[in-house]
């Protein structure tokens, strides 16, 4: 996740009936981000390829990236898993985990092919910061490493100490948001938590979850995307129980923001959503993979 400024309000609620903004050509939605022009780029794990939908238009999503069948051409993608929008060079950012490699794709009209950034890595998530150095969960190794464009190898920021479910350790990290101050959010899949780790610390501080795997206030299962406010509160894509979670700063339990009614298809209903971002306006998108499809919930007025 880009480490985009969004200041949601504290009370702030969203209406729990979500509208499908994308649907109907997408296979497997995974990570997801939002531009400033409410363009909603959907890394579409299954058909091998990057979605827009543009704000307003519902029925025509566009392939940006990839589009051909699976495979390992500049032109191709294998199972991307997430994308990011850089604006400074109005670019998309992709996780093409079946390749094991970060790519960089123009957003520019007539881009056919993109260029390796990073190559040889087991990623799956990717975030980038305000000095837009660009973070990778390194599910397979554990870990999370930092890298100047330009560098394969990186700095490790966390995890690193093998496979566990102690502080220093993560299992399966996948999804990551990075705040203004480098601090890294990892979702730390099969650990059922969320760990935050401080710039320069030898290990996490569990931010959310924690408690076993669960759908209780304090639980997560097997948590995947997530977002950070500008108050340092958490946003969590809980795809086990179907829901979007929020946990304040310093919370022991988190509460339901959309979802939460199990398994589903109707509009106050997810199944297994994995992406989440805000655009500017603070409505919230989820890339309800089950249903495949990327719901809207609009921030109720008056917050």
């Amino acid at each position: 996740m880009f480490s985009l400024l969004v200041n949601i309000p504290a009370k702030a609620k969203w209406a729990q009936n979500g509208v499908t903004i994308a649907g109907g050509q997408l296979n497997t939605p995974l990570g997801l981000s939002v531009d400033d022009n409410q363009t909603v780029v959907i890394a579409d794990y299954g058909s091998h390829r990057i979605m827009q939908w543009k704000n307003g238009d519902t029925t025509n999503g566009q392939v940006v990236a990839g589009g051909t069948c699976a495979g390992n051409g500049l032109n191709q993608l294998n199972r991307p898993s997430d994308v990011l929008i850089d604006k400074e060079t109005n670019s998309l950012i992709i996780c093409d985990q079946g390749n094991g490699r970060v790519v960089r794709w123009s957003r520019r009209s007539g881009t056919t092919q993109g260029e390796i950034l990073i190559d040889s890595i087991q990623c799956y998530g990717l975030a980038m910061d305000e000095q837009r150095y660009i973070y990778v969960a390194h599910s397979g190794k554990h870990e999370v490493r930092r890298y100047q464009f330009g560098e394969n190898i990186g700095t490790l920021v966390a995890g690193g100490n093998g496979q566990g479910a102690g502080l220093n350790q993560l299992n399966w990290p996948t999804y990551l948001f990075v705040d203004r101050r480098q601090n890294v959010y990892v979702s730390d899949f099969y650990n059922n938590r969320v760990m935050k780790w401080v710039e320069g610390a030898k290990e996490g501080i569990v931010v959310a979850g924690g408690q076993g795997q669960g759908s209780a206030p304090t639980q997560l299962s097997c948590p995947l995307e997530i977002f950070v406010d500008t108050l340092g509160r958490l946003y969590v894509g809980d795809q086990g129980n179907h829901r979007v979670m929020r946990w304040a700063q310093g919370a022991t339990q988190g509460t339901v923001i959309v979802g939460g009614n199990g398994a589903g298809a109707a509009a106050n209903q997810l199944n297994v959503p994995v992406g989440l971002s805000f655009d500017r306006h603070v409505n919230l998108y989820v890339a309800d993979m089950g249903n495949n499809r990327v719901q809207r919930f609009s921030i109720e007025k008056g917050c």
